[in-house]
């Protein structure tokens, strides 16, 4: 099943547009494990037979794997997201970003190696560091970083661009139009726009009407929940990860976990119902 559609009948059967983001934190790590590396599997898979009917995607980060040699833990985590909550989608947030030989191994590592669903990606480099991706792996998805949720993205992102005699958009504009036209060759991709600035959303969404729409910056980043569902139109996933990971300390985590997930998701059911 391509991707967009694997998540839409994801948000179907769970009734969930929210995206669980698997970023684990050693330090963060629950009585006994704190600070053992070794237990971030056990950590994020207690989160996700925790939260499997409550999600529509998970978002493991790999750097928080990579960065302490647990790259054999991310593996297995992701094939235990597939025993625990078949059908949910795997986004890896990576944010590659190259060309040539470099994509096409990052493309295999994102979905041989690790079997994810779909990958974020940095379109800085323009389309052809985006097609390595498409021409080898079709119905996988693509996140195209878009406008950021983070205080620096202004430095680039909100550049004004001006081509010819067309009215001036911004750089993220610019991205957004492209995404949802000529760099979409297999009908997959998606941009990240973060909850921090939902007047932006809107600007995506004037140019990119139906691409979906990965989110993060709600919960712990500060982004209003409710401006930002607004702001995204029918085809979105809102991304939380360290509200929900870290609810509550101790052995209570995962119950905590559900609660804080199932909230988020019933109070996006409740401004936009699928």
């Amino acid at each position: 099943m391509a991707f967009i559609d694997q998540w839409l009948a994801a948000c179907r059967r769970n009734s969930s547009r929210l995206c669980l983001g698997l970023d684990p934190e050693p330090e963060r790590l629950p009585a006994p494990w704190t600070h053992e590396t070794s237990r971030l599997f056990d950590f994020c898979a207690a989160v996700v037979d925790a939260t499997a009917d409550l999600v529509c995607a998970y978002k493991p980060q790999i750097a928080h794997f990579s960065a302490v040699g647990a790259e054999a833990q991310l593996e297995r985590l992701i094939r235990h997201i597939r025993e625990r909550a078949p059908g949910v989608p795997v986004i890896l947030d990576a944010k590659r970003g190259d060309i040539g030989s470099t994509a096409r191994h990052y493309a295999r590592e994102a979905f041989e190696r690790y079997g994810a669903d779909a990958l974020t990606v940095s379109p800085f480099l323009g389309r052809d560091s985006l097609d390595p991706y498409m021409e080898a792996y079709p119905e996988r998805g693509l996140f195209v970083l878009c406008r950021t949720s983070n205080p620096g993205s202004d430095d680039l992102q909100a550049l004004g661009l001006r081509d010819g005699e067309q009215p001036a958009e911004r750089l993220f504009e610019r991205v957004a139009r492209l995404a949802a036209g000529p760099w979409n060759r297999n009908g997959q991709l998606g941009l990240v726009t973060g909850a921090t600035r939902p007047h932006d959303i809107v600007a995506v969404r004037a140019v990119a009407p139906d691409l979906p729409l990965l989110i993060p910056g709600v919960g712990a980043q500060g982004g209003d929940l409710e401006a930002t569902v607004r702001a995204a139109g029918d085809r979105f996933l809102i991304n939380a990860s360290r509200s929900v990971l870290y609810a509550a300390p101790g052995g209570q985590f995962a119950a905590a976990a559900r609660d804080e997930a199932r909230r988020l998701r019933d109070t996006m059911a409740e401004l936009a119902p699928l």
